[in-house]
């Protein structure tokens, strides 16, 4: 049978097959460099693919049908100017990477795999 996209998911950030998405926050989300993604998931060849897309919105789609939320990162910001500076172009760098949460897909609890539901 072929796996659903949850299955397809955690099979991925068990993997050391992918750089471009990890475990967060001690298991508890999915991260994803986005740049990352598109080159090393979605622009496989035919034979290769994991998903059925090579579209980045077709997989938040995704995680979104599957009741997964987007995380923010909030950052502190310092009050000098150079500080600031590099912060920004931290967090700039930080943006490619998307959090998404579901507390059913959770690494230290696999048995609830089996509750992420379609919507």
């Amino acid at each position: 049978l072929p796996l659903c996209f949850p299955q397809k998911l955690w099979k991925m950030l068990e993997s050391d097959q992918f750089q471009s998405i990890w475990w967060s926050e001690g298991g508890k989300c999915v991260a994803i460099n986005k740049d990352l993604f598109k080159v090393e998931v979605l622009g496989r060849g035919v034979c290769q693919q994991v998903f059925n897309t090579r579209c980045i919105k077709s997989v938040i789609r995704q995680l979104n049908l599957y009741g997964f939320t987007k995380m923010q990162r909030d950052f502190q910001r310092s009050a000098s100017l150079p500080e600031f500076l590099a912060e920004e172009a931290a967090a700039s760098a930080h943006s490619q990477i998307l959090y998404y949460y579901n507390p059913s897909f959770n690494r230290a609890h696999p048995w609830l795999l089996g509750t992420c539901k379609r919507r």
